[in-house]
């Protein structure tokens, strides 16, 4: 079983609203040495918050690399800086729902909202609601439509929960995708897997699809139960060990694909049935345990 925290671990690669290029995360700060000089290094904590609490997530996180005393001031992730932020940045909806209840603090909240599915890399069947996690999808006949997340993964350990708040229809599929995988097609079919750039899991079927072919049954037991709607599935992209696992209600359900290839890969699902909806937020780096 695994959990999760909030922050990615390994590099990134930003959505549709920037280039497929991947970007390498680093360290998580590279402070100055002797803990930050001059003004900057001296001005009370108090201070400093209030001045950050106006700021957004890229201003803060340069800030983060000034000095040791920034870097300090910064690391609370509950902190009124962080508090302020995630109110500007995020709905009243995503705040007050318990589509982030997994995730305990404010900057967590907010890593999970950068990482959220894309109104930019979808079909133009399916578009992104207010509280910004949720994918709904229009009742478009004999039409199958996807999406991605904002950012994809090239290194590290990274978890996110999926979940359907309607009807999953003959075909519900959650997985990976290169910025290559189509995000729509005609007819009801399992768009994710249907080709090489793009790996799945059917929930309806339990199948596992890679490549336009069935993979085998998913999870590898007897009678496992079906999906139920509402139930949350914990996908575990594991860039390091090049590998695909799911769990569900905190049971590890296995390693699902092995041998992903050494690309960008970027958390999607596809549906079929209309007004269907499905939510899906980042978790940040797992936890075994």
């Amino acid at each position: 079983m695994s959990g999760a925290v909030g922050g990615g671990g390994g590099s990134s690669c930003l959505g549709a609203a920037a280039a497929a290029s991947c970007s390498s995360a680093g360290s998580p700060y590279t402070a100055a040495a002797g803990g930050g000089a001059g003004i900057a290094g001296r001005l009370p904590a108090r201070v400093l918050e209030h001045v950050f609490s106006y700021l957004e997530m890229s201003d803060l996180m340069r800030c983060s690399l000034v000095c040791w005393h920034w870097n300090n001031i910064l690391a609370d992730e509950n902190s009124e800086v962080w508090r302020s932020l995630c109110t500007r940045s995020l709905s009243d909806e995503a705040l007050r729902s318990d589509i982030l209840c997994n995730l305990p603090t404010y900057k967590g909240k907010l890593k999970a909202f950068q990482h959220a599915l894309s109104s930019h890399d979808c079909s133009r069947n399916v578009y992104v609601k207010k509280n910004g996690f949720t994918l709904h999808r229009n009742p478009i006949a004999q039409s199958t439509d996807g999406a991605r997340g904002k950012i994809g993964f090239s290194e590290g350990r990274h978890a996110w929960e999926i979940w359907w708040e309607g009807p999953l229809g003959t075909v519900a599929v959650i997985g990976i995708a290169t910025k290559r995988a189509a995000m729509q097609c005609q007819g009801y079919v399992a768009l994710l897997g249907s080709d090489d750039q793009s790996w799945g899991w059917n929930l309806v079927d339990n199948n596992l699809l890679h490549n336009g072919e069935v993979n085998g049954n998913f999870p590898q037991c007897n009678n496992a139960p079906k999906y139920q709607i509402g139930e949350r599935i914990r996908v575990i992209l594991d860039m390091d060990d090049k590998t695909l696992a799911f769990e569900r209600g905190f049971e590890f359900l296995g390693v699902a694909f092995r041998g992903l290839p050494k690309a960008c890969l970027f958390p999607a699902v596809s549906a079929v049935y209309g007004n269907t909806e499905v939510t899906m937020v980042y978790l940040g780096k797992p936890l075994d345990g």
